[in-house]
Parts: C-alpha cells; structure tokens; sequence
C-alpha cells in the first residue's frame, strides 16, 4: 500500500510568515487568524491551535498592530456574549495564505515525483539539530542488551564504524531503542582522549575510534583537533596545548580517539 504524501512528506499548515514594515507576524500567527476566520470567536481558535486564550487575545492586538490595519473585529465575551469576525483585509490575508499553502502541496507532490524526497527531508530534520557538543554523528542501533540499571547499545555509524554507549534502561525505554532504529551520538570535545595510533597501551574506555589529524587549532592552553574516521566521520577533541606538544601532533598524524560508553549520549529525532 503506497503511502500519501501527507503521511510521508509531511504538509504544510502555516508555513509562511507575514512580514510588514513594522515587523513580521509568525505562521502561529497566521494560523490563529485562520482559525478566527473558521470558528468566528477567539476562544474557539486559540483551542483549535493550541494556544491559551491570553496569547490569543495578544496576538490579535499585536497582529492588527504589525499589519498597519484592522484584521480582526473582536471583542471580550460579556452578557451579550463575545466574538470575531475578519476584515477584509483580514480576509484576503487568510485567503492568500489558503492558496500559497495549495501551491506548496503540489510543488511538493512534483518534487516526490520526481525523485525520493522523504530521505531528502529526514535529512533536513536531521541538520536541523543544534546541540553545544561538538560532535554529533548519525547511527543505527545494532543491538541493546539491557541490564537491570543500565542497558548497552551498539551503534553503526554512517561510515561504518561501531559505538558502544551506556544509557540508563529508562532511557533506553524511553527512545524507544531497539535494532534499527536510526539515533544521533553526542559527544564532548573535551570527554574525548587522544592516543597516537601506534599506542599499545590498554585501557577502560570500550570505544578505540582511529583516523587522520585533519585540522588542529591550537591555543595558549588548550588545542583542537580535528581527525577524520576510516569511515568519513570527523570528530573534533580538546586536548591541552602540552599533551599537543608532547605527542607532537600535525596534519596527518594517525591518531586513536578514546571515548568511554558512559560519556556517548545518544538523541532520536520523535
């Protein structure tokens, strides 16, 4: 059974900001004012959209404030009762945004014709993520042994290498992981160790990534440095300007990066 479009690729409910001389109304915004024009009531729209009645109320003022005209004709609920009604360039405005909407489903209906746009807007979504750690790599859980505190999940990177991370079993509940299931690893520049690859010694940390300095920045007191994987990924570690100048490394030193199981936190995108 082939899936729609919507279920698929997504739609578009507001996706368009309205941008005046004074300053810019947000889709919410905008959805707000089209869910005025359907209910004719601020209560009934601030519900259909998710907003408590007070936000509602604010965005009207701001709205007609922004929009350098009237939108809605609304007033507060009494012994007569209250309601809304759009002007007509409230209106228009919402009929605008009705149509811009339809031209966007069938551009989008076009793009997945013509190609697989579900892998292209995953992958959107995925470099969409902002996080403070400097590394954020993509992975498949290729399996979970659980514990009674704790559980063990083995990745596959993208590229081919393997992750071990420790996550608590609530946690591991909570993401839902199981074999398969696609998940980000995050991890500190600064949880990283380095070792020159040729380093024998042995060690707690269950992760042993090698690779090839690519970049290193250094600074009065502590260095970047920057490897690139056998697989392509790249991970960006912090290290002290003396470890830097004792294990005397440079652009294309053959490195390892340690990396314990407790420090990799793993994210899913819901």
């Amino acid at each position: 059974m082939t899936q729609s479009l919507e279920s698929t690729a997504g739609k578009f409910t507001a996706p368009l900001s309205l941008t005046t001389e004074a300053g810019e109304i947000s889709p919410r915004r905008l959805a707000l004012l089209k869910a005025i024009a359907e209910s004719g009531s601020i209560s009934g729209a601030a519900k259909a959209i998710g907003m408590t009645y007070k936000a509602a109320w604010d965005a009207v003022d701001a709205m007609n404030n922004l929009a350098g005209t009237l939108l809605v004709h609304a007033q507060h609920g009494g012994r007569g009762g209250g309601g809304a009604q759009l002007s007509d360039a409230g209106l228009k405005v919402v009929d605008d945004l009705v149509r811009l909407q339809a031209l966007q489903n069938r551009f989008m209906e076009q793009l997945r014709a013509e190609g697989d746009l579900d892998k292209s807007l995953a992958m959107m979504r995925r470099l969409n993520m902002r996080s403070s750690a400097r590394n954020v790599l993509l992975g498949t859980v290729d399996s979970v042994r659980e514990g009674s505190v704790s559980s063990e999940v083995n990745l596959r990177l993208s590229g081919g290498d393997t992750l071990h991370a420790i996550v608590t079993r609530e946690s591991a509940h909570d993401l839902a992981l199981a074999p398969g299931r696609e998940v980000q690893a995050i991890i500190k520049a600064s949880w990283i160790i380095l070792t020159l690859a040729d380093e024998t010694m042995r060690t707690s940390a269950r992760n042993r990534l090698c690779g090839r300095v690519t970049r290193v920045v250094p600074g009065e007191v502590n260095a970047e440095v920057v490897l690139t994987l056998a697989g392509g990924n790249t991970l960006a570690v912090i290290i002290t300007r003396q470890s830097l100048d004792e294990l005397a490394l440079t652009e294309g030193a053959e490195v390892c990066a340690l990396i314990k199981a407790s420090h990799i936190i793993l994210g899913v995108t819901s």
